[in-house]
């Protein structure tokens, strides 16, 4: 059904036909962008001032000015001030503001975990128009006065990252409008008397932004020496190394509703993560913009065939490993942190250090999720659920769109379909399953609806260009939406969340953070206008453009205020007892620390599929690990050989939900011919086998802060093939996935990497052994997903099948043990209940498991931790195994017990039955020869 009663463009919005490019701007559509992306001077404007330079604690800071030349008389001196700050762990920060801003200048809020921590910092020499800093590590800065350029350099010594050396820095001066007959002498020289076109408004289709603050645009570029790759910058439906765009658009990083949006492609669609990392086999380097206006890149790998042969031979010396980045932001500072690795998961770990690491999740959200626009009324999520049952497949959560709520009221239930949803979700509870529903932004404007009435009294909506409430339109029709950055607002937004504001909630009932870029329907762009109004705390002296931010400041963290609302709002609901689940479609740095991701509407089409994986791993890369897409396709009905290999490959991402849209046939895993529904039973059942295995990686992404789905360069930064692989990925370090994203596929092409340390790599099924070599086929049936343990680790895994994650609870464990080349192998283990915050107490358990050729050890890392689990060690596989040992004994609490072994010869695998260990306690066995 279409919704009805609403505008022609909300029809088209919400149309299936495929993204209408022309609702979006390209680079020359966009004023700033096309202003300054031919912005090529052949020197720098930008001059150090030596004589202002301070260093004091981790921070130099200095004076910079524009050049003011006999020839360029007509330009003002404007004057900025600099700071460079030196950080715990390889890390640096440049931050270039005006001096004296006629209103202040924009400075991204949320994407910081925090201040970042100070390392120390040492000014060693200051001669012949440079300075020279190093750190605490052994890092050095080399800043060139005239003109202006940073060089830093690793622990070698050698040239790392270079800031300004293609002179594109550029900070455009905020400037008066000059009125007829303006006297004011004391502004005379900041206000614009020749007007540039569109310095004071831009129009893109039928709308107007007023711009009332004239051009304010920032631009900057680095570049990367020795690189080969250069990856991040989410979310684009590219390749995951991103490719040159000297002769192409320029990625684009602004948060927007994208229908079907495209495939291979640059466009900006729901997320923006302003940070790229640089790849090569001398080092892996990173940069962090720090900016949440719009912001467009552009980058050129001097390796890549499309750039001309003499372009490289001139800025490279004809080495041609060299990677060249820019940033395009159309307001904000130049804000920029500068990571120095050098292995890829340090860069990784310093990103994650500034903007956080992702909390542990409650278990059951990394389960299956089963969702549709709409479950219909409580006889359809009764029948849903059961029908799990009577199929035998495991599910931990039903979901609910926007069709849950009284006419699009959010924090409301439709009374004639929902109309007891304490017991629904207490049905649902029983079984150990949860309950997701949305809670959008925009909220409808309806006389007697009590969100709307207060937001309107207390004045907690987004204002308008003239200060009056804005109104668009998205689902509900009419629509005003809630200004978060007041925080009044996100005070009484969180407050909804509490059980006696939204009745028929419990602590398992979770959130959906959905159209939070903020999608409006009959907006520019589909998205709210630049002008409009978000609050700014009071500050005496500020009135007029300096008591608000516009929207063109804030935009792409307009959704991360939304989640840390709900996140505060739910944590207190409990009493900040319970971990919260919140799945959000905006994305911006520092999104990770509040919500989970997922890659928006997509279609029931292989190229998604494939496109899940590279976009994915380029979330991961940006601290975004629990990550995955609609399994089946949003839009679009998936026939049997897709919806099973989109099972198959979504058992092995982070975010495993099946979620369909509302015009579309119903998909539940029964539906199809039993044939096929077995085949998505085995997928769902080899997640849940593995769920420990997943908690165990979150719960080590929170002590190191490193993807849980890693591109393969990541542990094998000096193998060149892996480069550019995004079709298949690590899971932490042990297990390799290759998903069959291809139809009618016969075999695929599955790369091992680890030829130079003779790594072994077992398939899950047969434990057949391959020594990674590169690339080789891979046999396969429609049954089959390709994955490979690392030999040299322990996977821990839990075979009973069960309704949901949490009748797992005391299941027992089998540990699956690949060996290496030199007959050993590590793991580890962590458990928890699941969903509380008792394991900052010390109530877990967390053990590494070691084997060697005479004894396999299971240790307690932090024996002071306490945790109850009935759980035991009821199998142990042991792979690549080729004799057997003759006795194997148990010990434990000060007992010795023979254990039973088995040994396969066909496979090389030896099974240690019902050795009986506890989770909870170390021990170890011993093997006699």
């Amino acid at each position: 059904m279409k919704p009805l009663g609403l505008p022609l463009i909300f029809l088209l919005a919400v149309g299936v036909l495929g993204v209408d490019r022309n609702n979006f701007k390209t680079c020359d559509q966009s004023g700033f962008c096309k202003r300054l992306r031919p912005f090529k001077p052949e020197k720098s404007q930008y001059t150090l001032n030596l004589d202002t330079v301070i260093v004091h604690g981790n921070v130099l800071s200095a004076e910079v000015t524009t050049a003011n030349t006999e020839a360029e008389k007509k330009v003002p001196l404007w004057k900025y001030s600099l700071t460079l700050s030196a950080l715990v762990d390889g890390t640096f920060r440049i931050q270039v503001d005006e001096a004296d801003p006629i209103y202040p200048r924009y400075r991204t809020q949320l994407a910081l975990d925090g201040e970042p921590k100070a390392d120390g910092l040492q000014l060693v020499s200051k001669e012949g128009g440079k300075l020279t800093l190093t750190n605490t590590q052994g890092h050095k800065v080399l800043i060139t006065a005239e003109p202006l350029k940073f060089e830093f350099l690793d622990q070698n010594g050698d040239v790392a990252v270079v800031i300004n050396e293609n002179s594109q820095l550029l900070i455009e001066p905020l400037r008066l409008k000059r009125e007829k007959n303006d006297e004011d002498e004391e502004n005379a020289e900041k206000a614009v008397e020749v007007e540039e076109e569109g310095t004071w408004g831009e129009n893109f289709k039928s709308h107007h932004d007023s711009k009332p603050r004239g051009n304010e645009a920032v631009s900057l570029d680095v570049s990367f020496p020795d690189a080969d790759q250069i990856y991040g910058i989410p979310e684009h439906t590219d390749k995951f190394a991103l490719r040159t765009t000297t002769s192409r658009e320029p990625y684009r990083l602004y948060n927007l509703d994208v229908f079907e949006y495209e495939l291979d492609s640059r466009m900006a669609i729901y997320g923006a993560v302003p940070v790229l990392y640089a790849h090569g086999s001398k080092r892996t380097v990173g940069v962090f913009w720090h900016n949440s206006a719009e912001t467009w890149v552009d980058v050129v790998n001097y390796a890549d065939g499309t750039v001309v042969s003499s372009l490289v031979n001139l800025v490279t010396g004809g080495h041609k490993r060299r990677v060249d980045a820019r940033f395009i932001s159309e307001s904000g500072i130049v804000d920029v942190f500068v990571m120095l690795g050098n292995k890829p998961a340090d860069v990784f770990r310093q990103y994650t250090k500034l903007t956080g690491v992702a909390p542990l999740p409650p278990k059951f959200s990394l389960a299956y999720h089963q969702s549709r626009w709409n479950y219909v009324d409580e006889a359809d999520v009764r029948g849903v659920d059961e029908n799990f049952d009577v199929h035998d497949i495991p599910a931990d959560v039903i979901w609910l769109d926007i069709e849950y709520t009284d006419r699009k009221k959010y924090f409301t239930w439709d009374s004639e379909k929902f109309r007891h949803p304490a017991e629904m979700v207490a049905n649902l509870t029983a079984k150990g399953r949860r309950l997701v529903v949305i809670i959008d932004p925009h909220i409808k404007r309806e006389a007697g609806y009590f969100l709307h009435e207060d937001a309107t009294e207390q004045g907690l909506y987004v204002k308008d260009k003239d200060g009056n409430i804005y109104e668009g339109w998205c689902w509900p029709g009419s629509s005003s939406y809630l200004d978060f950055f007041n925080p009044a607002a996100s005070k009484y937004y969180s407050e909804r969340y509490r059980f006696e504001n939204f009745p028929g909630t419990s602590k398992d009932v979770h959130i959906w953070n959905d159209m939070n870029e903020p999608s409006v329907f009959n907006g520019p762009e589909i998205t709210m206008p630049k002008d409009c109004r978000h609050y700014k705390p009071p500050q005496d002296g500020q009135d007029g453009l300096a008591s608000y931010w516009e929207h063109r400041h804030i935009h792409n963290e307009y959704g991360l205020w939304q989640i840390r609302a709900t996140n505060e709002g739910m944590l207190e609901r409990a009493d900040h007892k319970y971990r919260p689940f919140i799945l959000t479609r905006s994305t911006f740095a520092g999104t990770q620390r509040y919500a989970a991701v997922w890659t928006g509407d997509n279609a029931a089409e292989w190229g998604f599929l494939q496109a899940s994986v590279p976009m994915c791993l380029s979330l991961a890369a940006a601290g975004v690990s629990f990550c995955g897409s609609d399994v089946g396709g949003f839009f679009k009905y998936p026939e049997p050989e897709l919806m099973t290999r989109w099972y198959q490959a979504g058992a092995y991402q982070a975010f495993f939900r099946a979620h369909s849209h509302i015009e579309t046939k119903r998909r539940e895993p029964w539906l199809y011919e039993p044939s096929t529904t077995a085949l998505l039973r085995d997928a769902v059942r080899r997640r849940y086998a593995l769920l420990d295995f997943w908690y165990t990686l979150f719960y080590e992404h929170t002590l190191d802060g490193t993807p849980v789905t890693r591109p393969y360069f990541q542990e094998y930064p000096n193998e060149e093939e892996t480069y550019t692989i995004d079709d298949q990925y690590l899971l932490g370090d042990k297990l390799l996935v290759r998903p069959v994203l291809e139809a009618g596929a016969k075999s695929v092409k599955v790369y091992l990497p680890g030829r130079d340390t003779n790594t072994l790599w077992y398939d899950v099924d047969s434990y057949q052994v391959h020594k990674a070599n590169g690339y080789f086929n891979q046999e396969v049936n429609i049954a089959k997903i390709p994955v490979y343990q690392r030999g040299g680790s322990v996977v821990p895994r839990r075979e009973r099948v069960r309704r949901s994650s949490t009748l797992m609870a005391n299941d027992p464990f089998t540990l699956v043990v690949a060996l290496d080349a030199n007959n050993t192998a590590q793991g580890s283990l962590y458990i928890d209940d699941g969903e509380t915050y008792e394991y900052k107490n010390n109530k877990y358990i967390y053990a590494k498991i070691s084997y060697e050729p005479k004894q396999m050890t299971y240790t307690l890392v932090n024996p002071s931790a306490q945790f109850s689990s009935r759980a035991w060690i009821e199998r142990i596989v042991i792979a690549g195994i080729r004799a057997a040992p003759r006795t194997a004994r148990l010990h434990h609490g000060g007992r010795s017990t023979a254990l039973q072994m088995t040994l396969h010869r066909g496979n090389d695998v030896l099974v240690i039955r019902k050795p009986g260990a506890p989770v909870s306690e170390d021990w170890s066995i011993q093997f006699a020869e």
